[in-house]
C-alpha cells in the first residue's frame, strides 16, 4: 500500500510517503498499551475531556490549513474542506463539553434486596481506527473524540491518499497535550493493520469504508474476539410523497445528491417519487442537477471516475437512460440522472454525482422501492402529512430517517446503519458508549 498525495483530476503523483516498518508497528502497540495503563489510570474523564477540548480549539484555529490539505489530497472544494474542519472541531467540542454527563454513573433501581446498584462506564483499552478519504477530518473526529474522553487510546490508520492530513491530525493531538501513545497516526499496510487488530494489546476496531474493507476487518476481528463498529456503503432513498413547494424539495434533492461531489455514504442516491409528482420532479430535478455541475470538482481519483463510468455504462447497457451535463475528463465526472433503471445498478451504490430516479404508484410501492437495496444507512422523506411521515419512517429499513430536511447531521445525532451498511453507531450518546465497559457495581453495606 503506497501512501501518496495524487492529483485527483489527473492521477499525477505529487508526493509519496513511506509505509511504517514492522518495528514501528511494535513500538506503536507498546506505546498505546502503556498509555492505556499509565495515562488512563491517572486521569479523570474531565481531564481527558479538557484535552479533547483543546483539539477542538486547534481544529478551529488551523481550519484554513486543514482545508487546503484535503483539497490537495482528494479534491474537495476549499469552502467545503474548511467547513469539514469546522464540523470536526464541533464534534470534538461536543464530547469535550458533554463527556462527564454522558459517562456518569447510571443508578439501577433494585426490584428486591438491600443496597445499591449502578452502571459505571470504564475504558476498554487500545482501539484501531481505519478511516476513509471522503471526509478525512469528520470521520476521525467522530471516532477519536468520544473514545479519548472515555480513555481508549487510538491507533489511527487513514486512507493511503490522505497521508498529509492524517499526519496533521496526529500533530494536533500532540500539540493539544496528549501523551505518547494516546493518539498515534500510522501509515500502515493492510497486513500491518491486521497485525494490530489481532494483537492482544488492542481490544476493538472501528472502520468506515467499503463493504470489502469491512468484511476483511470484521473477519480478523472475529477470529480474535475483538469488538467492531462498521460504517460501510449506502444507497439512501429520497422519497417524495407530497409537497406544497416542489422547487424547495428539488433544491434539497440536489444538495443531498451533490454533497462532496456525490461521494458521501449517506448522500441521497435513489430518488423515489410518487406518480402524481414524478414528471414535474424529473424535469426540474434533472435541470437543477445538471446546472449544479458547473464548476464541479473532480472525484477523489481517476480510478474512482473509471469505476463510476463502468457502473453507468452497465446500467445503460441494461436499458437505463442517462442524461448528463457533459463529457468525462480524467477525474472529472459529469453530473447526470439515470431513469428506467432495471438492471443490477438499482442495487449498487453510485459514488459520484449521478442520481437514479424511480416512479412509485403509491405510498406502499415507494416504501417497497426504498427498501429494495442491500444497504440501510440513511434515508430522506418528504411529505406534508405528519401521520404519513411517522407511518413511512417506521417502515423504512435504515439506521437514519430525515423528514423534510437534508444535510442535517450534528454531533449530538447518532450516525450508523443496518444491513450491509454496517453496525454500531457513532456520534451522540450512542457513539460514546460503543467502546466502554458498562460495568455493574452491586453493593450491600
Amino acid at each position: 500500500m503506497a501512501y501518496a498525495v495524487t492529483d485527483p483530476a489527473t492521477g499525477e503523483v505529487v508526493q509519496t510517503y513511506p509505509t511504517m516498518t514492522d518495528a514501528e508497528v511494535e513500538a506503536t502497540l507498546a506505546a498505546a498499551s502503556a498509555a492505556s495503563k499509565d495515562w488512563v489510570r491517572t486521569t479523570t474523564v474531565a481531564e481527558r475531556a479538557a484535552l479533547v477540548g483543546r483539539v477542538a480549539d486547534l481544529f478551529d484555529e488551523r481550519k484554513e490549513e486543514l482545508g487546503a490539505l484535503i483539497v490537495r489530497e482528494m479534491g474537495k472544494p476549499l469552502a467545503d474542506a474548511v467547513g469539514e474542519a469546522e464540523f470536526a472541531g464541533a464534534i470534538f467540542r461536543y464530547y469535550a463539553d458533554n463527556a462527564e454527563a454522558l459517562l456518569a454513573d447510571r443508578p439501577v433501581e433494585l426490584s428486591e434486596g438491600e443496597g445499591t446498584a449502578l452502571i459505571r462506564h470504564a475504558p476498554l483499552g487500545v482501539l484501531v481506527g481505519v478511516m476513509p478519504w471522503n471526509f478525512p477530518y469528520y470521520q476521525v473526529a467522530r471516532f477519536a473524540g468520544p473514545n479519548l474522553c472515555v480513555g481508549n487510546p487510538i491507533i489511527l490508520k487513514h486512507a493511503s491518499q490522505c497521508p498529509e492530513s492524517s499526519a496533521v491530525i496526529g500533530q494536533i493531538h500532540e500539540d493539544a497535550g496528549f501523551p505518547a501513545g494516546a493518539y498515534t497516526n500510522v501509515h500502515a499496510s493492510t497486513a500491518q493493520v491486521s497485525t494490530m487488530i489481532a494483537d492482544p494489546r488492542t481490544v476493538g476496531v472501528s472502520l468506515t469504508g467499503s463493504e470489502g474493507a469491512g468484511i476483511a476487518v470484521a473477519e480478523v476481528a472475529a477470529r480474535n474476539l475483538k469488538k467492531v463498529v462498521l460504517e460501510l456503503g449506502g444507497a439512501d432513498p429520497f422519497i417524495v410523497l407530497s409537497t406544497d413547494d416542489l422547487d424547495a424539495v428539488v433544491a434539497d434533492a440536489v444538495a443531498a445528491r451533490m454533497d462532496n461531489t456525490g461521494q458521501s455514504c449517506n448522500g441521497a442516491k435513489r430518488f423515489v417519487v410518487i406518480a402524481d409528482l414524478y414528471d414535474e420532479f424529473r424535469e426540474k430535478f434533472t435541470a437543477a442537477l445538471l446546472a449544479a455541475a458547473e464548476g464541479i470538482t473532480p472525484l477523489s481519483s481517476v480510478g474512482a471516475a473509471d469505476f463510476l463510468a463502468g457502473q453507468v455504462d452497465a446500467a445503460v447497457a441494461a436499458g437505463a437512460h442517462f442524461e448528463s451535463a457533459g463529457e468525462r475528463r480524467g477525474g472529472f465526472f459529469p453530473a447526470g440522472v439515470l431513469t428506467d433503471v432495471t438492471g443490477p445498478a438499482r442495487h449498487e451504490e453510485l459514488f459520484g454525482p449521478v442520481a437514479m430516479l424511480f416512479k412509485a404508484s403509491s405510498e406502499d410501492e415507494a416504501v417497497k422501492i426504498a427498501n429494495d437495496t442491500p444497504f440501510g444507512l440513511g434515508s430522506y422523506l418528504y411529505t406534508t402529512d405528519r401521520e404519513q411521515a411517522d407511518r413511512v419512517a417506521n417502515q423504512i429499513e435504515a439506521g437514519m430517517v430525515y423528514v423534510n430536511c437534508v444535510l442535517a447531521d450534528a454531533a449530538e445525532l447518532p450516525f450508523g446503519g443496518i444491513k450491509r451498511s454496517g453496525f454500531g453507531r457513532e456520534l451522540g450518546y450512542l457513539g460514546i458508549e460503543e467502546f466502554v465497559n458498562k460495568k455493574l457495581i452491586r453493593s450491600v453495606f
